[in-house]
């Protein structure tokens, strides 16, 4: 389906047009009406298949159509990354139309919340938030949300993994209860689909299933062993070291991403890497040396495995094994991108291995395990011997104890009688 069959304002349509958007995905030729026709949503799409602009398309649509004084429609994200995206996405958007908006969120110098205030209090007309920074202002209590007319809960189910879900009751119970909700989730888990029936009202329900990775992605994985991973990821990436090819590494936590990070820049590599305890200043500067091509390598978790589009990734490594098999989908994503071409690799240790294969069962396929260069796989036999010459040096001492525990007693026993 075309964007020009929906009945958009010809603004919006301008703005359609200088992005290049011509034909909607399946997520956005299924939402699109709904919400049009004030419906609630209930939608599990994953990222990657155009859920924002189907929720954006619609209110923009309506806001250009008929402007609107006050905050019209709160858009929650889980991430700073995600907030930002989706703000960058509706700026795009809404270029040739009246709509107002403002992106709010933490990690920012002192200036942001005074920026972020005295648009809240001018009523802008779409605020995207992350719920810890949007209650803090409600906390100071200038913000009026009676006004809201529609909610997006936007990746619904990594805001619940991370905990925000007093926050988001606590944002939704000062709505008015007679609003539009949208609730857009990678994944549908028992635990989402009861927490939606708490906000959703008889909502129209879409299910775009996980996709498999594109066919362009070639898939490969490593077995190998944990003090093996540093030496096997040196090697991968020695040939592209002096090379602008970007790299993208995934690690399940923040310690793992600072003590790979710190080990292949002891090697010399470029890279650098993301993570919670950087300043949101710190965290965009480089995510724009890593879209420039200035930075050719970065780590970080699974934090961006959600909220970044960059279209030339080559290659994309799992460090280790992600613990949702959506998860590795989303992770080996953010390369093959624009009918690109890339790689994903992952390293396989002896614990993730029912991890792997429950992602094998839901693409559908088996990956294919290349074997350790020469050098990784050597790590574990020198260490191997090592442990066996410490234990046999071991052996020796304690032999070397008895028996001389064995003369003393004897000599003791010699002298008494």
């Amino acid at each position: 389906m075309r964007f020009d069959e929906f009945g958009f304002s010809p603004s919006l349509m301008d703005g359609l047009q200088a992005i290049g958007f011509e034909t909607a995905t399946p997520i956005q030729e299924k939402a699109i009406p709904a919400i049009m026709q004030k419906k609630d949503v209930l939608a599990c799409a994953q990222t990657g298949t155009g859920k924002t602009a189907a929720f954006l398309l619609p209110l923009l649509h309506e806001l250009a159509e008929t402007p609107y004084h006050g905050i019209d429609t709160l858009i929650l994200e889980p991430t700073r990354e995600l907030a930002v995206q989706v703000d960058q996405q509706l700026e795009g958007l809404s270029y040739f139309t009246p709509v107002s908006s403002i992106a709010i969120y933490g990690g920012r110098d002192g200036n942001s919340m005074e920026q972020e205030k005295k648009a809240l209090k001018g009523g802008v007309n779409v605020i995207v938030a992350t719920p810890g920074r949007l209650i803090a202002h409600l906390n100071l209590g200038y913000v009026d949300l009676s006004t809201v007319r529609r909610l997006v809960l936007d990746e619904a189910d990594r805001m619940l993994d991370m905990g925000f879900v007093h926050d988001i009751m606590g944002i939704v119970n000062q709505l008015p209860r007679k609003r539009q909700t949208l609730f857009f989730s990678a994944t549908m888990p028992d635990q989402i689909r009861r927490f939606s029936r708490q906000i959703l009202n008889q909502p129209e329900e879409i299910n775009i299933a996980v996709s498999k990775p594109a066919d362009a992605i070639l898939q490969a994985a490593y077995r190998v062993e944990d003090e093996q991973k540093i030496a096997l990821i040196s090697n991968l990436l020695t040939s592209r070291k002096n090379s602008s090819t970007r790299t993208l590494i995934f690690a399940g936590a923040k310690l793992k991403v600072k003590e790979i990070t710190q080990s292949l820049k002891q090697k010399g590599f470029p890279i650098d890497s993301i993570h919670s305890d950087l300043s949101q200043d710190e965290r965009e500067q480089k995510m724009r040396a890593f879209k420039s091509g200035s930075l050719p390598m970065l780590v970080a978790t699974d934090i961006l495995s959600r909220g970044i589009d960059i279209r030339s990734i080559e290659v994309v490594i799992n460090f280790d094994v992600p613990g949702d098999a959506e998860d590795y989908v989303h992770r080996i994503g953010r390369t093959a991108r624009a009918d690109a071409s890339g790689v994903g690799l992952t390293f396989i240790n002896r614990r993730d291995q029912r991890r792997f294969q429950r992602i094998e069962k839901l693409m559908g396929m088996k990956v294919r395990i290349l074997p350790l260069p020469p050098e990784v796989e050597a790590i574990s036999t020198d260490n191997a011997q090592k442990s066996d010459k410490s234990h046999r040096s071991g052996s020796r001492r304690r032999n070397f104890k008895g028996k001389g525990g064995g003369n003393r007693n004897r000599g003791s026993q010699s002298g008494k009688s």
